[in-house]
């Protein structure tokens, strides 16, 4: 089914596999639908559904400000409808990934464990494929300036 989202921008995932992903950002977060979540990690719309009753049930996660009914534009057949959707935000993204078993959400979790080892260690965290696509030859000047803050800190000390 193609869909085209009428609020929000949209952000491209590619999984390891090759797979695209649109997921739509908005109020500083990323946000999908149940479906979305599902084909992320490769499991049924179904699972996704119990983990996240699971998950208001256990309130890992409280309903208000995770779930927002945006409308989508989808394609059925040859026209196209206006449908109200739930979307989840990252928060929700990431408690599902906790929780699946797959393969795809094993490595979802590596992942999210090495950026999050990374931002706690440095201090801060830096996304290179963004930086090199809105900076392209930008990037190295950055990681120059980093490695030489660096240096200076440890001279410092």
């Amino acid at each position: 089914m193609e869909q085209q989202n009428t609020s929000g921008s949209i952000l491209l995932y590619e999984r390891k596999d090759g797979i695209h992903f649109e997921v739509m950002v908005a109020d500083e977060t990323i946000w999908m639908s149940q479906q979305q979540i599902a084909n992320l990690f490769v499991v049924k719309k179904a699972a996704v559904s119990k983990h996240i009753k699971h998950i208001y049930a256990d309130t890992e996660l409280l309903r208000n400000g995770t779930v927002s009914k945006m409308e989508t534009v989808q394609r059925e057949g040859g026209r196209f409808i206006k449908r109200k959707i739930e979307y989840y935000h990252l928060d929700m993204i990431i408690a599902v990934g906790y929780r699946v078993n797959s393969r795809h959400a094993t490595r979802f979790r590596i992942w999210a464990t090495k950026v999050l080892r990374d931002h706690i260690m440095k201090g801060y965290t830096v996304n290179q494929h963004r930086l090199k696509q809105e900076y392209e030859g930008k990037l190295q000047d950055l990681e120059k300036t980093i490695v030489l803050l660096q240096e200076a800190l440890k001279a410092q000390k």
